[in-house]
């Protein structure tokens, strides 16, 4: 009997986890340890196992219970240290030696090969791949500064964006203390205009209910897919909930002109956002700006990756999310695009 180290990505949907963690069961095996992770086309269950089976009788039972893309490679029992312990000793001797961020990052994420690339163009990172790319997955590329990164290769297992985001927190802790923009406060557009930031409240239930009535109904409909005349109170206490997400509103000369919003999701380490920008206000910048506010949220509030619906003719979504780097990809719906972001990686970029 060894210990191997297991992951399959599976779509999400009830049961998928069971039908998996019975199927090793099946085989002999003991879970020893488990994480789910978010990655870019469904939910990546990682196990590791003590079983008495082969790695490739292993990998046809977990695709016979669902499981696509299985990959098993050997596991120590070293690997059975707990995760979280794992990261914050790792975490510690970076502090202690913040030159060893290489070395560090490659033990955090077990990789095969971890070194320092320079360059205007450094790499590519994982998630952060053109339509039509075909990106290695066994490749992770984290940006440390413009000119700098640090490459990572692993063959045995690709790199899921949750790790992506992993690696981005530890860039950040190597580094030092950077000026954070504001999330909250005045905000100067680019035309002289000033606006300020505020998390949204209950206080702000008239003035949003006026936002959405000074909307035409083309805004309206890019934002909910629907002319919604006004914001039902269902939908502003669901926006207000800090336990569902977190909400920022733009006011100006008494008004709210602009509200982001981002959503919490039930799949683990996923978000949704959207945003809301009257008429007038449009084309001035204070889309991009929320929008750069909330992805520092993200980050901040440790998602791996953020997403957002839009309907294909709204162009002017589709350039702010491309702006943040986001990928466009084409749903069931030919009217709706789904972007996604990764947030590891713009969070690294951008230190």
């Amino acid at each position: 009997m060894g210990f191997l180290r297991v992951r399959t990505t599976v779509d999400e949907r009830p049961g998928r986890l069971a039908a998996l963690a019975a199927a090793l069961a099946e085989k002999g095996g003991n879970i020893l340890g488990l994480s789910v992770q978010p990655d870019t086309d469904g939910t990546v269950d990682e196990f590791v196992t003590e079983i008495p089976a082969s790695p490739d009788v292993v990998r046809e039972a977990l695709e016979a219970a669902g499981g696509r893309r299985v990959q098993v490679v050997p596991a120590t029992a070293h690997e059975l240290t707990d995760e979280p312990t794992r990261a914050l000793l790792l975490a510690a001797r970076l502090r202690s030696m913040p030159w060893r961020l290489p070395e560090v990052l490659g033990e955090l994420l077990r990789a095969d090969d971890s070194r320092w690339v320079y360059g205007a163009d450094p790499g590519r990172p994982r998630g952060d791949a053109e339509a039509g790319d075909l990106p290695d997955p066994t490749l992770l590329v984290v940006p440390v500064a413009p000119r700098r990164a640090i490459r990572l290769r692993r063959a045995g297992l690709p790199f899921t964006l949750t790790e992506a985001a992993r690696a981005a927190a530890l860039v950040r802790l190597a580094q030092p203390p950077a000026e954070v923009a504001p999330t909250e406060g005045p905000l100067r557009l680019a035309d002289g205009a000033e606006v300020l930031i505020r998390p949204l409240t209950s206080l702000y239930r008239e003035a949003l209910r006026d936002l959405h009535e000074r909307c035409s109904p083309e805004t309206r409909r890019f934002r909910y897919f629907t002319a919604m005349p006004t914001l039902p109170p269902r939908v502003f206490d669901r926006l207000c909930d800090r336990s569902r997400g977190h909400s920022l509103v733009a006011g100006h000369d008494g008004q709210v002109v602009a509200v982001a919003s981002l959503m919490f999701t039930p799949d683990p380490g996923i978000a949704e956002i959207a945003f809301l920008v009257e008429d007038r206000w449009q084309g001035r910048g204070i889309g991009t700006a929320m929008a750069r506010m909330i992805m520092q949220e993200a980050r901040d509030l440790g998602f791996a990756e953020v997403r957002a619906s839009l309907l294909f003719d709204n162009a002017r979504m589709r350039r702010l999310l491309t702006s943040l780097g986001a990928t466009l990809t084409h749903t069931e719906d030919p009217g709706v695009m789904e972007a996604r972001i990764a947030v590891g990686v713009m969070a690294a970029s951008s230190s």
